[in-house]
């Protein structure tokens, strides 16, 4: 009888609310920054981050500059000499302030790969805690299954002294052996379930499958939630990420201006002439040196006009598709909240429908003591107990996910 009591203190660990979540908070953000550090999907984004900042530098150059030299096949007359050769060289220039805008609408779109690797980096850190939560509800599931199935090799050993004693049949004996085997059945499943997920979760963290992670042994639903977070989701980077793209735009067209601007253009003309021998002549032989400069205009000015139009709508599109991820952010985020409360509602009375089904388990006990213990109620009340433990399980993982998924859409960090 005492072994029975003793079964019954450990069958729900998640039932301690005094226990310490820190332990377990520190084991989770220590997975996070690994998984963020190590991950291939964050590291392709932070390539493209670098990538990003590397066309800042490629942007602040001017054009190349020409140069090019010829000989004269037939050599032009002067009346200092004949020109032999030319050597000139061109560099074009861009309007004042024409560089300073590339670079501007590069590191513009600098900005807007930091936010997209922002973005990856808390999608894997709600990825990471929701599948550490899932890990968490099949290891304690395959525990609590454990533990009925020892209550249940208990109460096997009960039935076959009411059989001897005459109290019993053996029917009831093999019913109780039959139930302890399905509930071995629902624990192998439960464990290659958890073997798989411990799999997918070190596939985000990029390292070896067969390492073992670290599960907490208790969670508990502790403090008081709020109500509501509404119009955070403004500064989450899957909306800010839409502000950047906005004055990358902007930048574009500023830039679009500029090069819509003249262009001017400097040279330098260096022609060789020969000396003449036919007569002496003041700078008989001397060289040409020409200073050139130019200006290059967009007569023709369809292709600014065309690219402005085209800023314009992509404008409204980022505008439209901002308003859009908020509404689907806001939503998320109120399913969340509400799925949340849900929870914690599930989770309280599972709490009181356990110290009910455990009353229930008291008066049987009571009852074997009088040899009249009924095997079919105590089938009953253990299928009972098991299903509310499983509920206190599954409310208590889906509250975590949901603040996970909280987190994720309502905070800026």
């Amino acid at each position: 009888m005492k072994a029975i009591k003793k079964m019954r203190c450990g069958l729900l660990p998640i039932l301690f609310l005094g226990v310490s979540l820190s332990g377990s908070a520190q084991q989770l953000e220590s997975y996070i920054l690994e998984a963020q550090n190590n991950n291939p999907d964050i590291k392709a984004y932070e390539s493209r981050f670098e990538l990003a900042k590397e066309r800042v530098e490629a942007v602040n150059s001017l054009p190349d500059t020409e140069f090019s030299a010829g000989l004269f096949v037939s050599e032009p007359e002067t009346r200092t000499g004949p020109q032999t050769a030319r050597f000139s060289v061109r560099q074009m220039l861009p309007w004042f302030g024409t560089i300073a805008a590339r670079e501007k609408a590069a590191g513009a779109m600098v900005n807007v790969e930091e936010f997209e690797a922002e973005i990856a980096r808390r999608k894997i850190a709600l990825s990471v805690s929701e599948t550490y939560y899932q890990l968490y509800a099949l290891r304690e599931k395959q525990e609590v299954l454990q533990e009925n199935i020892d209550l249940l090799e208990l109460y096997h050993q009960l039935a076959l002294n009411a059989v001897e004693a005459g109290n019993a049949s053996a029917i009831e004996v093999l019913r109780l052996k039959m139930r302890q085997n399905e509930l071995k059945e629902q624990q192998e499943v439960l464990k290659n379930k958890y073997n798989s997920r411990e799999t997918d979760f070190n596939k985000m963290l990029n390292r070896e499958s067969g390492l073992q992670v670290q599960v907490p042994d208790t969670l508990a639903i502790t403090g008081v939630d709020s109500a509501s977070v509404s119009g955070k989701v403004e500064l989450n980077p899957e909306i800010t990420k839409f502000d950047e793209l906005s004055e990358s735009i902007l930048q574009d067209e500023a830039l679009n201006r500029k090069e819509a601007l003249p262009k001017f253009g400097l040279g330098l003309d260096y022609v060789n002439v020969a000396k003449r021998t036919d007569m002496e002549l003041p700078d008989n032989g001397k060289d040409i040196l020409m200073p050139m400069v130019s200006v290059s205009v967009p007569i023709f000015n369809n292709k600014y006009s065309s690219v402005s139009r085209q800023n314009e709508l992509r404008q409204q599109e980022v505008e439209q598709k901002r308003a859009d991820k908020i509404n689907q952010l806001q939503s998320r985020l109120e399913t969340a909240l509400n799925d949340r409360a849900s929870a914690k509602v599930s989770w309280k009375l599972q709490l009181d429908n356990l110290e009910q089904a455990r009353n229930a388990e008291d008066i049987l006990i009571k009852t074997y003591e009088t040899g009249k213990m009924d095997f079919d109620d105590v089938l009953d009340i253990q299928e009972l107990q098991l299903r509310i433990q499983m509920s206190l399980i599954d409310a208590v993982t889906n509250y975590y996910q949901e603040t996970a998924m909280i987190n994720y859409l309502s905070t800026d960090k």
